[in-house]
């Protein structure tokens, strides 16, 4: 009897150990899970964006960073994820929405809408690498010390639009010969401002004709700068390239039409929604070197080895039906020059 209940007694034990056993498997194999799902996760980098802008505004450039991207191998939801931060025109979140970026421990920041989201990521961090897409000059802006590369973490692309406002007022002048009194539309927060204000005064100058720079965002609006170049008797307005200006074209080209004014613009972007004309780089091809860019890094290759690229093509557009509208006549001469003319 005794026999017995010491043998019950010892499979009662080992049942227990077996059942222990069976317990502390599932929980490694239950752990091991867990742990091969984050690591998985975890291999899948995370792409941020910083803009100065909105998204609606910006919905073409962030398509062509994407198509960069795929273009070296990295498609969201497949093998990389993708976090958006917009300031929608408030320059001042810029700070705190790069600082969100980096706490969600992104493996590289991409910024569009001038240098100010550049300028807040580099800011924020020295080792995130950083790619921006501006139309300022990156060196004069304090990104890069140099188009050839940098030392930092920091590389990307400039489509030099600011620097194109002079060419602008050159074509306008040649576009309507009578033009003596111009207006520029301006983004009062503007970072390249002041010195571009300087230039194209200079420029006009040059000419024989003078400039109104009149704010149609951040202390303006679309509607009111139009008013002014009414009141002022402007001949012809030149577009300003910035994030939020460009957010509004549309509204720009309805009341250059509405007031019947020639108006110039900076890119084909612009030029699609109606606009007399517009000239400037070939920005698809540009901004997509962005994301290339960004793919390039996340395959292992350093911001500082990449220098920053620059446009090499850039479009005259006309519009010719705008032009009718306006009673406008195109000298011939004018015309020959353009990459495309529209009816």
């Amino acid at each position: 009897m005794l026999a017995w209940s010491a043998l019950m007694e010892r499979l009662q034990v080992r049942r227990r150990d077996f059942i222990t056993l069976l317990g502390g498997a599932a929980g490694i194999a239950a752990d091991a899970a867990w742990s091969l799902a984050h690591a998985q996760s975890a291999s899948i980098p995370v792409v941020g964006f910083l803009g100065g802008a909105t998204a609606t505004g910006y919905a073409k450039e962030i398509a062509w960073i994407r198509e960069g991207l795929q273009d070296t191998g990295f498609v969201e939801g497949k093998n990389a994820a993708f976090e958006f931060r917009w300031a929608d025109g408030k320059f001042e979140q810029l700070s705190g929405l790069a600082a969100d970026l980096i706490s969600r421990k992104v493996a590289v920041i991409v910024t569009t809408g001038g240098p100010l989201p550049a300028r807040a990521a580099k800011a924020a961090t020295a080792t995130i690498p950083i790619v921006f897409a501006t139309g300022g000059d990156p060196v004069a802006h304090g990104l890069v010390p140099k188009l050839s590369g940098s030392e930092g973490n920091i590389t990307g692309v400039t489509f030099l639009n600011a620097d194109l406002m002079p060419k602008r007022l050159e074509l306008m002048r040649e576009a309507v010969p009578e033009a003596r009194v111009f207006a520029m539309l301006v983004n009062s927060d503007s970072q390249s401002l002041a010195t571009d204000s300087k230039n194209i005064r200079q420029a006009a100058l040059s000419i024989g004709a003078q400039v109104h720079i009149i704010h149609a965002a951040g202390q303006g609006d679309p509607d009111s700068a139009f008013a002014e170049v009414v009141r002022k008797q402007v001949d012809a307005v030149l577009v300003y390239p910035d994030s939020v200006i460009y957010s509004r074209v549309n509204e720009i080209v309805g009341l250059a039409a509405r007031y019947k004014v020639p108006t110039i613009y900076y890119s084909r972007e612009c030029f699609e929604q109606g606009a007399l004309m517009s000239y400037g780089p070939a920005l698809s091809y540009v901004i997509r070197q962005a994301g290339v860019y960004a793919g390039r890094i996340l395959k292992g290759e350093k911001p500082a080895d990449l220098p920053v690229q620059q446009p090499t093509k850039f479009e005259l557009l006309i519009n010719m039906r705008a032009a009718k509208e306006l009673g406008l006549a195109l000298p011939p001469t004018f015309l020959a020059r353009a990459n495309e003319v529209i009816e």
